[in-house]
């Protein structure tokens, strides 16, 4: 019984990297991390399309630059089919096109390979637990596409000040476990502010609440 409910509680993750060395090493990061279990790791997208529907993980780390069809293109698809799937992305570089072509195929958050490992782990959590990782270079570039100016009346009027800081700290990014500490509140309060914006700035997901704030 408590065997079958600690398996329960493993984070599953894939992974979709063409680098055989850097598909090897998050394979072994995820196999000796505890609490997270290996669900799978494929070279390419078509391969990965075709077998991570049959044993979903709960995150996925994509490789944006995979020979033929793109990581983002692969998030399209993947998502599309499993909607309940969490994508975090992977890159050498930070090419805006590719976080804004990301984000718009559904991943929620995107990393630097060179990502420390026990940064990597946090991350992974984050995306599990409905956080968008990204560094707070990143998280302000967003601004840049999806930012316009605004029309008639702003909800952010409706926002309580624990609200709007709560907001703050999404856009500066900050996991929900550093803002509980920033904030000097609990999880559980974090995860409240989350659900409330979420429903009076009419949004769906973590960037749309950052980007809606930031155009104010």
């Amino acid at each position: 019984m408590l065997a079958t409910i600690a398996q329960d509680m493993q984070i599953k993750v894939a992974i979709v990297d063409d680098d055989e060395d850097i598909r090897a090493s998050l394979a072994a990061l995820i196999r000796r991390a505890q609490n997270f279990k290996l669900a799978g790791d494929y070279a390419n997208a078509e391969t990965a399309i075709k077998e991570i529907p049959r044993n979903p993980p709960n995150v996925v780390l994509m490789d944006i630059n995979l020979p033929g069809m793109k990581g983002y293109e692969c998030v399209r698809q993947l998502k599309a089919a499993r909607p309940d799937i969490q994508f975090l992305m992977l890159t050498v570089y930070e090419d805006s096109d590719s976080l804004f072509n990301s984000l718009k195929a559904g991943a929620s958050g995107y990393l630097l390979k060179r990502t420390a490992s026990a940064k990597l782990l946090e991350a992974i959590r984050d995306v599990h637990s409905g956080g968008s990782p990204m560094t707070p270079q990143l998280a302000r570039r967003v601004v840049q596409f999806f930012a316009k100016p605004a029309d008639g009346s702003s909800p952010l009027a409706t926002l309580t000040p624990g609200e709007r800081e709560f907001l703050d700290q999404l856009a500066n990014g900050y996991a929900y476990k550093e803002i509980a500490g920033r904030m000097e509140i609990s999880i559980d309060t974090v995860r409240s502010y989350v659900r409330t914006v979420y429903e009076k700035l009419h949004v769906h997901s973590r960037t749309e609440a950052v980007v809606k704030y930031l155009r104010g």
